[in-house]
């Protein structure tokens, strides 16, 4: 039995998020957290994320213990993680939106404002992208080359190591759009509205061991 958390930092949309997972997975147990403790127990992690980089930062740092518990369980312990949208963003050294804000440090890059070589692309970058895959991670399973994700953001990140971008998406240059390493994945698109290619997604996040 599969029993998966999605950390409720107070900035995501944690709703679809757990309906997506439930639709995927009907017979797993999939729960909404907020006490560190849980994660105990948990097969697989999730960390939403919408809104403001501090926000969410902020948010995550005001559950009691639940950053330390995301490093011994998830880093050190090998437990399958998948971060979402300002999810993904948290997990790079520092984020510039509204003041510089330190983020967890698990993967090397900055999150920055979004600046589209193409000056008629519109900020926030909102709606479908293509995914470019850069690598045979098996998160791609089952995920047709040219398949369409929905995006909402408007910072990115940036200088992230090669080797770690699993995903890139056009809009005016290369933006990241899957990174990962070992057991975590993060996403910049949200999987819970990606119709049916967020659903293979989740369901290939959800065969990670």
């Amino acid at each position: 039995m599969k029993n998966i958390a999605i950390i409720d930092c107070g900035a995501g949309n944690l709703h679809s998020v757990r309906k997506a997972f439930a639709h995927v997975a009907p017979t797993e147990t999939v729960r909404v957290i907020t006490d560190a403790k849980e994660l105990d127990s948990a097969t697989h992690i999730v960390l939403p994320g919408v809104g403001a980089f501090a926000d969410c930062m902020a948010g995550l740092s005001a559950l009691s213990g639940m950053k330390e518990a995301l490093e011994k369980k998830v880093r050190h312990g090998g437990t399958p993680f998948l971060g979402i949208c300002v999810g993904m963003q948290m997990l790079f050294e520092r984020g510039h939106e509204f003041g510089t804000h330190e983020g967890l440090g698990w993967f090397k890059g900055e999150v920055k404002k979004l600046t589209p070589s193409d000056d008629t692309l519109k900020i926030p970058h909102m709606g479908w992208g293509v995914l470019q895959p850069k690598s045979d991670h098996p998160i791609f399973n089952g995920i047709p080359h040219g398949a369409h994700a929905y995006f909402v953001h408007s910072y990115h990140a940036v200088g992230a190591s090669t080797n770690e971008v699993l995903a890139t998406v056009d809009y005016g240059g290369d933006i990241v759009a899957i990174i990962g390493r070992d057991n975590i994945v993060a996403t910049q698109f949200h999987p819970e509205k990606s119709q049916r290619v967020g659903l293979q997604l989740i369901r290939n996040f959800l065969g990670m061991k």
